[in-house]
C-alpha cells in the first residue's frame, strides 16, 4: 500500500495509457465488424468465410503480431499505433460472430412487418436490426472489452507504456508488490469498463428491462417495437 501511495501518479499515468490502448480498438472494431456481419449475413457462403476468416485471425499469437506490424505497417516498434491495430484484429475476430448472432436474434416478424411496410435496407437495419440486436451484441463487447484489457500488457514487453510495465518492473527488480499492484490496478479497469458497458447498454435499451421484468413488460416491449417498425414507416 505505502508503495502504491508513493508511485501513484506512475500508476494512474499507465493505466490511463493502458485505457486508451483497450478501448479504441473496442470501437474501432465494433465499427469494422458490423459492415462485416451485414455482409456476411447475405448467404451461407459468405457467413462461412467470414467466421472463418474471423477465428483464424484470433489464433495469431498477441507477441508476434506486436512484433511484425511495425513492417507491414511502416511505424516504429515501440509506436503504440501497433498495438491499437494489433487489438483492433482481435476485436474484429471476435465482434464479427458477436455481431452476426446479434442480428439473427432479431425477431424475423418484426423483419417482415418492417419490409411489408416499405422499409428501405438501410432504414430497416438502421431503425429495427440495429437497436433489437444491441443486447446481444453488448455481450460480444464486454468480452472483447475484457479481452482487450488483458492483451494490451503484452505490449509492455516491447517497452510501450501500459499498466503491463508494473509487471517487467517489477519481476525484473523482484519486487513482488509492484507486480500485484498492475494486477489488482487491471483487474479494476476491467470491471470499470464492463460496469461501463452495463450502464450504456441500459441507457439504449430501455424495452429491453422492460421485456424482462414480468410477463406484462415482455408484452409491452413486443408492442413497442412494433410501434418503433409502424412510426419509421
Amino acid at each position: 500500500m505505502e508503495w502504491f501511495l508513493a508511485n501513484s501518479g506512475t500508476v494512474f499515468t499507465l493505466a490511463g495509457q493502458h485505457l486508451v490502448l483497450a478501448v479504441i480498438p473496442m470501437v474501432l472494431g465494433l465499427l469494422i465488424a458490423i459492415p462485416l456481419a451485414q455482409l456476411a449475413r447475405r448467404s451461407s457462403t459468405l457467413r462461412t468465410v467470414v467466421l472463418t476468416a474471423s477465428s483464424l485471425l484470433y489464433t495469431i499469437p498477441s507477441l508476434a503480431l506486436f512484433i511484425i506490424l511495425p513492417t507491414v505497417i511502416g511505424t516504429r516498434i515501440l509506436d503504440p499505433l501497433n498495438v491499437i491495430v494489433a487489438l483492433t484484429i482481435y476485436a474484429v475476430a471476435l465482434l464479427v460472430r458477436a455481431a452476426l448472432d446479434a442480428f439473427d436474434s432479431v425477431d424475423d416478424d418484426l423483419q417482415q412487418a418492417a419490409v411489408a411496410m416499405g422499409f428501405k435496407p438501410l432504414a430497416r437495419f438502421l431503425q429495427i436490426d440495429l437497436p433489437l440486436s444491441l443486447p446481444v451484441m453488448f455481450a460480444g463487447l464486454r468480452v472483447v472489452s475484457v479481452s482487450n484489457i488483458s492483451l494490451v500488457s503484452v505490449a509492455a514487453l516491447l517497452g510501450i507504456g501500459n499498466l503491463g510495465m508494473l509487471f517487467t518492473s517489477g519481476l525484473q527488480r523482484d519486487f513482488v508488490t509492484e507486480v500485484m499492484v498492475g494486477i489488482i490496478a487491471i483487474l479494476i479497469l476491467a470491471l470499470v469498463m464492463d460496469a461501463l458497458l452495463v450502464v450504456l447498454e441500459r441507457l439504449l435499451t430501455p424495452w429491453a428491462r422492460a421485456a424482462g421484468a414480468t410477463p406484462a413488460g415482455s408484452e409491452r416491449a413486443t408492442r413497442g417495437s412494433a410501434a418503433t417498425v409502424e412510426a419509421g414507416a
